[in-house]
């Protein structure tokens, strides 16, 4: 830390989370800024909405601020980051299911035109995203869930198993049965990691 009483952007994740644990806002934009890439990306994969994974992108970090006195971090922030993500995207299913259902017995409204200059790559991506969401939905929520995390999330095995609160060996054996399932999928489309042009795969660890 520097004179100023600034978090160092060099320090750890375990370190800022020292810091945040104590209140350090300034320390939580830090691991904001080094990791909310990551969270949207798995935000988008799993609602195949840019603007919902940018406004759950924020209530992730909101509930990781409020929460922050009851977890740890060791190394990484990663794992903890999504665990939440992971929670937080369920409920939000649940509340779109709701939503959708009541919806359904209103009289549909005009779309308005989307003034935004990446309005064009965004329905490409979420076009792409909802496809493959609708592979990901045929496996069941488990191995759904392990592949979101791996996959989307870029953890290690380990990671996503502290991220799930299950055995190593469980990550395993599900990814082993989810990739078994998928293996019709083209890996540089729906399994790619980022919702960006020409992604690469991700690799699972």
């Amino acid at each position: 830390m520097d004179t100023s009483g600034a978090p160092d952007t060099r320090a750890t994740d375990q370190e800022l989370w020292d810091r945040v644990r104590s209140g350090d806002s300034e320390a939580f934009g830090l691991l904001f800024a080094r990791h909310g890439p990551t969270v949207f990306s798995y935000c988008f994969h799993r609602t195949a909405s840019w603007a919902t994974a940018e406004d759950l992108v924020s209530t992730v970090f909101l509930e990781t601020w409020r929460l922050r006195e009851r977890f740890t971090v060791e190394d990484t922030a990663v794992p903890l980051l999504l665990g939440i993500a992971h929670r937080v995207t369920q409920k939000h299913h649940r509340s779109l299911s709701r939503y959708r259902a009541a919806l359904s017995r209103l009289p549909p409204e005009a779309d308005e035109p989307d003034p935004a200059d990446r309005v064009a790559s965004r329905l490409d991506a979420e076009r792409r995203m909802r496809r493959i969401r609708a592979a990901l939905l045929a496996l069941p929520r488990r191995e759904r869930e392990v592949v979101e995390l791996c996959v989307f999330g870029e953890l290690e095995y380990a990671a996503a198993a502290r991220a799930l609160g299950i055995p190593l060996g469980t990550v395993r054996s599900r990814m082993s049965r989810a990739r078994s399932r998928l293996r019709h999928l083209t890996l540089a489309d729906p399994l790619s990691p980022h919702p960006t042009p020409a992604p690469t795969a991700g690799v699972c660890r």
